[in-house]
């Protein structure tokens, strides 16, 4: 079974005002399908950068990425917003639902773009989020929702394609401590209960400490991982 997803001395440099900013400085890592990790590291460690890389949001300047077995430099654009569609689901700090739209059509959104007829898109977003206990709030609009409902919209969002992982972006940073610790739960019941991996973006040790594995990342490089060589 192949990872899904691997790193081999990934770099990433941007150029700023002519000024050419190394983010990632040579990143070499795997997670395993079914793995629950978090990347954590100070602001401007290069964790925010590695995530939009492990997303397919970016490319890697030098080093080989791979995502569900496939490397992401031999794919076209076209092909790269295909295979993260597919196979990777979004949780961000600031949920980004789209205001004027039901929690129902939001979750259903990812598969839109999947080319889902709209009967069985409204048949999978309702499991979705009855699957994050949300079964009574189908029709509300993210203005009608708390903090942590909005979230579980945003979670169920990101499961409903059935993706092999979920990247989470400090998904407890707009939230208080009851309410994120509410969340903390239900990432790792979905990951049980599922299998698929589940990958926190953090500053907060004490979210990092909920995961199985951490991943330490300063200055572009990884400092400490747990997982390594397990």
């Amino acid at each position: 079974m192949s990872a899904a997803l691997e790193a081999l001395d990934v770099t990433r440099t941007y150029q700023m005002e002519g000024v050419a900013v190394s983010a990632l400085r040579g990143v070499s890592l795997q997670i395993e399908q079914g793995e629950f990790a978090a990347i954590l590291g100070p602001s401007g460690s290069g964790k925010s950068t590695l995530m939009h890389l492990l997303g397919c949001l970016d490319r890697p300047t030098t080093g080989v990425l791979r995502v569900g077995g496939r490397e992401v430099a031999e794919l076209s654009d076209s092909e790269l917003a295909e295979l993260r569609n597919n196979t990777i689901g979004f949780v961000f700090q600031s949920f980004h639902l789209l205001a004027r739209t039901s929690a129902r059509e939001n979750v259903g959104l990812p598969l839109v773009y999947q080319g889902v007829p709209r009967a069985e898109r409204r048949r999978r977003a309702t499991e979705a989020l009855a699957a994050v206990g949300l079964s009574h709030r189908l029709d509300h609009r993210p203005s009608q929702l708390s903090g942590g409902e909005q979230q579980r919209v945003a979670i169920a969002r990101a499961l409903v394609g059935d993706p092999q992982v979920v990247l989470a972006d400090e998904p407890t940073g707009n939230l208080d401590t009851r309410t994120g610790n509410e969340v903390m739960e239900l990432l790792e019941r979905l990951n049980a209960e599922r299998g698929v991996a589940v990958i926190l973006v953090t500053h907060e040790p004490e979210v990092a400490d909920r995961a199985r594995r951490q991943i330490h990342i300063r200055d572009g490089l990884i400092e400490r991982d747990s997982g390594a060589g397990t």
